[in-house]
Order: structure tokens, then sequence, then C-alpha cells
């Protein structure tokens, strides 16, 4: 099985979790979420602007944009979010990131994701933690 970062696990957690306590901790995925965006947009490269205008945080229950990168069109889990990048003007974006026979690679989304991803681990678990202790009777 690949290493998916610690990712079905987290979500093993939440799902075991009481619906209140999910609710609780959606603020802090979103606003993770934010932050690995913002970074996005200041990584990618300078063009047009349909690159980075492309780069989109999608909530939990809803459905991500057609052609988005990686993984196209989804609906995200309820206890998930999703940064995507492209739409259907950006169909490109995958090609930025890693390159072509004729253009180099312009890393942008996996650096931001690799990144972010402890302070955003973190921030998550502790939004957890709250919530739980703020859930459980005494």
């Amino acid at each position: 099985m690949a290493d998916d970062g610690g990712l079905s696990k987290l979500q093993r957690r939440f799902a075991a979790l009481p619906a209140g306590v999910v609710e609780a901790v959606r603020p802090a995925l979103m606003d993770q979420a934010r932050t690995i965006a913002n970074t996005m947009e200041q990584l990618a490269p300078e063009d047009e602007g349909f690159l980075k205008a492309s780069i989109a945080v999608t909530g939990p229950g809803r459905r991500t944009p057609a052609y988005s990168q990686p993984g196209g069109s989804m609906t995200v889990p309820e206890n998930a979010v999703a940064v995507t990048v492209g739409d259907h003007d950006v169909r490109y974006a995958h090609l930025v990131e890693y390159g072509t026979q004729q253009a180099p690679a312009q890393p942008y989304f996996w650096p931001s994701v690799r990144l972010h991803r402890k302070k955003a681990t973190n921030g998550i678990k502790s939004a957890i933690r709250r919530a739980v202790k703020k859930g459980t009777p005494a």
C-alpha cells in the first residue's frame, strides 16, 4: 500500500468521533487548507494569472472543480477538505508542476503541501483534542 502521509489513519480516527466533534474541527480543516492554497498561489509561476486563479479550496461535502488536479472532479468526504488546481480553462497544472520535454518543471503544488504538512496535521489534531475535551462529560 502506498504511503498517504497518515491520511488514512486520520480519516479512521475522524470516523470514530461523534458528529459534534467533526463539526467543531471543520474550521481548522478549512484554515489549514487555505494556508496551503495561499502558499501555492505565491509559489505558482507568473503567467496570465489563470493558473493561480484556478487554485481552489473545496470544503466537506462539496464537489471539486471539473478537470482539477490531482484527481479531477470528486465529492470531498465529510471529514476532509481538498486543495486543487485547474478548471475547465486550466488543464495544464500538472504540466507546470512536473515539466515537459519542452518546459522545465516549476513545482508549486507539492512543495506547498510538504511545507505545511506537519503544522497542518498538528493544528488539526489540536482542534480535535479541544473539541473532544469540550464535548466529553466531566
